[in-house]
């Protein structure tokens, strides 16, 4: 059984950033661990949008595990798309496993399949064709991290941004045959929310594939703060063993793209910086009631 101080506390740079960059990277970083965050979540929208050097360096000063979360913007695709789409998407997650690699982190996490907000209705023939194209990619691309020491945890998204993985279901039939050592999964609870029927079946079915967690409200707000069972998750996870980072993603309305890609109309807290504090607040408090090995 893990034991609590296992679980690193994250935030995600989207909290406050789109894209972000090497200023703002570096203020956030000594902010966050101010406060006590123990790690962040780098979203890399683009690849060389902040010095990986440089970005090592703050991590390593003020103690900091990290992820990389790897964007899946407008033309990037792993299926359903053509031979050149999707030779130039695997550069791109080659390029964010390259910038694991440079600042120690182990993992790329993320919607890793088609663009978000893309979605379409496949029939069943057309969603076979996608998974053999997932897993031919995946494959490349495991072997590309695996062979550097970082793993690829894939997120199912809600159904108003993908047609194609929403659930913990469809991404564990994506994966089952792919290697465990290098495909796992990231989970977020505000998708979950949406798409699982049970939070508890999703979880276990998941089991030690579960890489990453992302946490937060189902409102994209403050988790605890809102009508999930955060006992239960919690329950989930010491059943599974779960041994991962536990990271706060929200996003700000201040930047109009990233506000219109996730439907984010209305501030959370009076400021991004008082949402990403009352969410590390929370999580302790929730980490706090994990039992002890």
């Amino acid at each position: 059984m893990s034991a609590a101080q296992d679980l690193p506390i994250a935030v995600n740079t989207f909290v406050w950033h789109s894209p972000l960059d090497d200023d703002a990277l570096a203020a956030t970083i000594r902010d966050i661990s101010s406060w006590g965050y123990e790690g962040i979540e780098l979203a890399l929208e683009n690849l060389g949008d902040w010095d990986s050097e440089a970005a090592a360096a703050q991590l390593r000063d003020h103690g900091l595990v990290s992820a990389i979360g790897a964007v899946f913007g407008p033309g990037r695709e792993l299926a359903a798309a053509s031979d050149d789409v999707i030779t130039h998407t695997r550069d791109y997650v080659r390029g964010a496993i390259d910038t694991a690699v440079a600042h120690g982190s182990a993992l790329v996490i993320g919607p890793m399949y088609t663009s978000v907000g893309r979605s379409w209705r496949l029939d069943a023939d057309e969603r076979r064709a996608v998974v053999q194209q997932l897993r031919e990619s995946y494959r490349h691309l495991g072997d590309y991290a695996g062979e550097r020491g970082v793993r690829l945890a894939i997120e199912p998204l809600n159904r108003y941004e993908t047609s194609v993985v929403n659930t913990a279901e469809q991404l564990m039939d994506i994966i089952d045959p792919l290697p465990a050592e290098t495909i796992g999964v990231n989970l977020d609870t505000y998708h979950m929310n949406i798409e699982e029927a049970s939070l508890t079946a999703a979880f276990q079915m998941v089991g030690d594939r579960l890489l990453h967690l992302q946490v937060c409200g189902n409102d994209r707000g403050v988790p605890l703060r809102d009508h999930m069972d955060w006992d239960a998750i919690r329950a989930d996870l010491v059943a599974i063993d779960y041994c991962g980072m536990l990271g706060f993603e929200s996003f700000t309305a201040d930047n109009a793209s990233i506000s219109t890609a996730a439907s984010i109309w209305r501030p959370f807290a009076p400021t991004q910086d008082d949402l990403a504090r009352d969410a590390l607040t929370e999580l302790r408090r929730w980490r706090s009631g994990w039992p002890t090995p």
